[in-house]
C-alpha cells in the first residue's frame, strides 16, 4: 500500500525515529578552530577590568605635556660643531704655513758646504744650526757605545749606533749616531767592520736634542738599555759635551746592503724627515664644518609634521 505522507512528513517522522546526539564532537586538537578557541577563553579570561589597578580612559582621560622647546640640546651642540672645526681648520692653515717655512729653512741648510765642528760649541746655538751639514775629526771611543732600540728599518729590527767622537786639540767630546744595525749585529763581535780605528772623520747633521713622547719609557742606563736619545744623559754618561751628531751617507741600494752584510752601520740620507700632514687635516676639519653645517640647516629648516603643528597652534606652544 503506497504511503499517502508527504515529503516533508517523511522527512520529519524519521528525525523524530532516530535518537540524538547528547555527546558533544571531539575537537582535534592541534586543529585551527581549537587553538582560536583557546586564545578566546584566555583572552576573555584576562580582561583589563579584572586588574584592580586598571583604570577606564574615561576616568584618566590623556593629557598633552610639553617637553621643551623645539630643539633640545642637541641642537646647539651641532651648531657648536661646524664653529669648532672652521677654527681648527684655519688653525692648521697657519700650521702648514709655519711648517712649510720650516722645512724650507732646514732644506736651505742642506745646500750649503759642510763647516767644520768648532772646538767647543755652545749648546744653546744648536737651535740655530739644525740640519746643518758639519764635519769634525777624532776617535770613536767604541768601549763607551750605546744601542738605543729597538729601531726599525726597512721592516727589520734593529738598534742605533750611538759612539762618542773624542777630538784632539782640545776639541771637546761630541755624541755622534752612527746609523743602524740590525738586531743580530747588536754584539759588537759580530761587526769588527763596524769598529773603526784611529782617527776618522765623520761628516753629518748638527741636530737639536730630541724629545720624548709620553709613551716612550724611561732609559736605564745602568743597565744598558737606552729607548730614546736623551742627549744631556747621555753625555754625562760619557763625559761628552750634549752635542748631536747624524752620520749621513748617500743612501744607494748596494752600499745598503753591503753595509748591512758587513755589520756597518747605515747612516741617514741628508735630507729633512719632517712630516708634514697638515694639508690633510685641513682638508678633514674644514670638509667635518660644511658638513655639519648643512645638517644644521636642515633641522632648522624641517617643518614639523600637521599633528605636531596643531598642538602647537591650540596649545599656543
Amino acid at each position: 500500500m503506497k504511503s499517502s505522507l508527504s515529503p516533508l512528513q517523511r522527512f520529519v517522522s524519521a528525525i523524530s525515529r532516530s535518537p540524538l546526539r547528547t555527546t558533544p564532537r571531539r575537537v582535534n586538537a592541534d586543529s585551527i578552530c581549537a587553538r582560536c578557541w583557546r586564545k578566546q577563553q584566555v583572552r576573555f579570561a584576562h580582561q583589563p577590568a579584572d586588574d584592580p589597578s586598571w583604570m577606564s580612559v574615561v576616568d584618566n582621560p590623556a593629557k598633552l605635556v610639553k617637553t621643551g622647546n623645539r630643539h633640545g640640546p642637541g641642537l646647539i651642540i651641532l651648531a657648536i660643531i661646524p664653529i669648532t672645526a672652521f677654527a681648527l681648520g684655519t688653525w692648521q692653515v697657519q700650521r702648514l704655513d709655519w711648517k712649510s717655512k720650516l722645512i724650507a729653512k732646514f732644506e736651505d741648510r742642506l745646500v750649503k758646504p759642510p763647516l767644520p765642528l768648532p772646538p767647543v760649541v755652545d749648546p744653546d746655538a744648536i737651535a740655530d744650526f739644525d740640519y746643518r751639514r758639519v764635519y769634525a775629526t777624532g776617535r770613536l771611543r767604541h768601549d763607551q757605545e750605546m744601542l738605543i732600540g729597538p729601531r726599525m728599518y726597512e721592516g727589520k729590527d734593529g738598534y742605533l749606533v750611538i759612539t762618542p767622537l773624542e777630538r784632539g786639540d782640545a776639541g771637546s767630546t761630541v755624541l755622534v749616531n752612527r746609523g743602524w744595525v740590525p738586531k743580530d749585529r747588536k754584539d759588537q763581535n759580530t761587526r769588527k767592520a763596524g769598529l773603526p780605528e784611529g782617527e776618522v772623520t765623520v761628516e753629518g747633521l748638527l741636530r737639536a736634542p730630541w724629545k720624548k713622547n709620553m709613551f716612550t719609557p724611561d732609559n736605564k742606563p745602568e743597565e744598558g738599555k737606552f729607548y730614546f736619545p736623551d742627549v744631556a744623559q747621555m753625555a754625562e754618561l760619557t763625559g761628552s759635551q750634549p752635542i748631536w751628531i747624524e752620520e749621513t751617507m748617500i743612501p744607494e741600494l748596494l752600499t745598503i746592503y753591503h753595509r748591512e752584510a758587513n755589520g756597518i752601520p747605515i747612516g741617514r740620507a741628508p735630507e729633512v724627515n719632517l712630516r708634514n700632514n697638515h694639508s690633510q687635516y685641513i682638508a678633514t676639519w674644514y670638509a667635518l664644518s660644511l658638513a655639519t653645517a648643512i645638517m644644521f640647516w636642515m633641522v632648522v629648516r624641517k617643518k614639523p609634521n600637521e599633528i605636531t603643528r596643531r598642538v602647537r597652534h591650540n596649545k599656543g606652544w
